[in-house]
């Protein structure tokens, strides 16, 4: 451990001079790069600076127990810190074990949320759009940026489905745990017996990738335009503005209406299709992503389900690590990094428990 953290820490200094040089600061794409490796590497420079000052407290501590001219006040002093001491290097160290841990490489990229209702009809509808709703609000919490990008209303204010952009730091190393089926347990306003009733929304989390991560053949694709629509199908607009792409090897098929200009269409909709390209090569590339993951999306049925979300009782619970939280509504209102960091948590203590 000590000397991958050497490393780390040579790597740390390298950089910093580096970003000091009047050459690498004038080149953006080098400077850009250089930067965010330094914000990577910082949280672990940081904690192994409070790893080193605990050892040093309790080597301090030692030597005054150590010393048998010392005072009896004095010594207990030095027992209490060096007490704790070890405990601040215990719990340092665990978490040093932790950084060093490989790095998801895709954790710093902005992301694509698709959530679609599934079991359930309206009411898994006006769920997928409470969905959206407290992703929304968490994301504003962290200072990130959202941007729908296709979406399918119904008359009563859900959504058949809704495709979004998340954009900031670090955002896919928060949201990639919520790729899954989520099950709601509440009373739909329109039950007048007052009837629990059960349904479900799937929530996919896709990496943004840039065009170079993902080859597709432009003699792939079929690009179709069409005029935006509303709930009930009404039309919005005059033009044929709204974009929808075929990407035959796959037969994936997206499509963008959000925006008056088919330009802006139909970048989105790319972006939307590199992103769900790149996710499908890396899980083909990959297959222990599902195994350690266990969150892929399912097909929206009751019985396949990461999370539920108990009204009635205000609980929150995640099958997939036992956690339960009587905070549904914090949680509803973008509180979510409880269960995000539980999340987090769980697997990095799954990946060390691999490596032993």
């Amino acid at each position: 451990m000590l000397e991958k953290i050497g490393a780390a820490q040579a790597r740390y200094d390298e950089i910093s001079a580096k970003l000091s040089d009047p050459k690498v600061v004038a080149d953006n794409k080098l400077y850009t790069e250089l930067m965010r490796e330094y914000k990577n590497l910082t949280p672990l420079i940081d904690k192994y600076k409070e790893y080193l000052s605990a050892e040093r407290s309790c080597n301090d501590a030692k030597s005054i127990l150590d010393d048998m001219s010392a005072d009896a006040e004095l010594r207990e002093m030095a027992e209490l810190e060096m007490l704790a001491a070890k405990a601040d290097m215990e719990k340092s160290g665990e978490e040093l074990k932790i950084l060093l841990l490989p790095r998801d490489p895709d954790d710093n990229k902005s992301v694509i949320v698709e959530i679609r209702a599934g079991a359930g009809g309206e009411e898994a509808a006006l769920f997928a759009n409470s969905m959206f709703r407290m992703y929304s609000m968490f994301a504003a919490r962290q200072g990130w940026k959202i941007d729908v990008m296709s979406s399918n209303p119904t008359e009563l204010g859900g959504y058949r489905e809704i495709s979004f952009g998340v954009e900031g730091e670090g955002v896919y190393a928060k949201l990639k745990y919520e790729s899954g089926v989520h099950r709601v347990q509440r009373v739909p306003e329109t039950e007048s017996q007052g009837r629990i009733q059960t349904s479900t929304v799937t929530v996919a989390v896709l990496p943004e990738v840039e065009d170079v991560d993902v080859n597709i053949n432009p003699s792939d694709l079929t690009i179709q335009t069409f005029r935006s629509s509303g709930a009930g199908g009404q039309h919005i607009n005059k033009t044929e503005s709204a974009v929808r792409i075929i990407h035959h090897p796959s037969g994936m098929v997206v499509e963008c209406q959000e925006e008056r200009s088919q330009m802006k269409n139909k970048d989105k909709a790319m972006k939307m299709l590199y992103s769900r390209l790149y996710e499908a090569e890396r899980t083909a590339r990959d297959s222990a992503i599902a195994e350690e993951r266990r969150i892929q999306v399912g097909t929206g049925d009751r019985s396949e389900r990461i999370r539920t979300y108990n009204f009635p009782q205000s609980r929150v619970t995640d099958h997939r690590i036992g956690l339960t939280l009587y905070k549904l509504d914090d949680m509803m209102n973008g509180g979510c990094d409880e269960v995000f960091e539980a999340l987090r948590f769980a697997d990095y203590s799954a990946k060390l428990l691999k490596q032993g």
